[in-house]
């Protein structure tokens, strides 16, 4: 399917951040275990991911794993896990073929051996792509981002690598996760949920939000679209009035 005729291809998003919820429910309406919302949720991703690149959007960040996550019952984090290495194994000749890079943000040190060494080879089998990047917040919150850049940023006052007093919005970023990624200027969430769940608070604060009621698996590519063609015909401010961006 082609992108509508009245998309406008001069206001693309940069960065669009995407929290991937509903494949339980989803799963649950269509009789299913809750793993079987989650691998149908990989066609999801390989059509929006698909749909982004098209559209010209240079960054893509999928929430796949929070560290709330870790407290879901033991057979489904296993279960997501082992889902996240064939994931990863299998879609690596596909990034290729459209051009995408692929990163990963995180606690990647608490993912389970196998999956910390697919995740590696992809992200090197796929670095000399030039198109868009997709992001895999993996094992990710902000609020884990944000504690751990303070560490690192008291850890280099204490040596003196840092001055405090020269501490702006600047060096802060350059301590987080996505110090080479552009903050997204829209963030979308599946599923009719309305909050943020931890994800991107620092880089979100004028990031336009997206809430649509279609649960994960059956999100597509056309969906994407339309989030991004609702971004265009917002006015984005910045904190000045609608006369001054004129």
């Amino acid at each position: 399917m082609p992108i509508p005729s009245h998309f406008n291809s001069e206001n693309v998003p940069e960065h669009i951040a995407i929290i991937m919820d509903g494949n339980g429910r989803w799963a649950k309406q269509n009789g299913k275990a809750r793993v079987f919302g989650h691998k149908s949720g990989v066609k999801s991703v390989r059509s929006v991911s698909e749909g982004a690149a098209e559209a010209g959007v240079k960054f893509l960040t999928l929430y796949a794993f929070s560290t709330e996550n870790w407290n879901r019952p033991k057979a489904e984090v296993m279960a997501l896990m082992q889902l996240l290495v064939t994931t990863i194994a299998g879609e690596t000749k596909t990034l290729n073929k459209n051009n995408i890079r692929l990163a990963a943000i995180g606690d990647l040190a608490s993912l389970p051996g196998n999956c910390q060494s697919e995740l590696e080879k992809a992200i090197k089998n796929t670095s000399t792509n030039t198109g868009m990047t997709m992001v895999l917040a993996l094992s990710y919150s902000s609020r884990w981002e944000i504690v751990n850049a303070v560490k690192s940023l008291l850890i280099d006052v204490k040596s003196g690598i840092l001055d405090a007093t020269n501490i702006d919005e600047a060096i802060f970023n350059n301590y987080l996760c996505t110090k080479n990624i552009p903050d997204p200027e829209l963030i979308i969430r599946t599923s009719g949920e309305h909050r943020v769940s931890n994800f991107l608070l620092w880089q979100a604060a004028y990031s336009e939000f997206y809430f649509t009621d279609i649960l994960w698996p059956d999100f597509r590519k056309e969906n994407l679209w339309d989030a991004i063609i609702d971004f265009q015909n917002r006015e984005r401010r910045f904190g000045k009035t609608s006369e001054q961006i004129k």
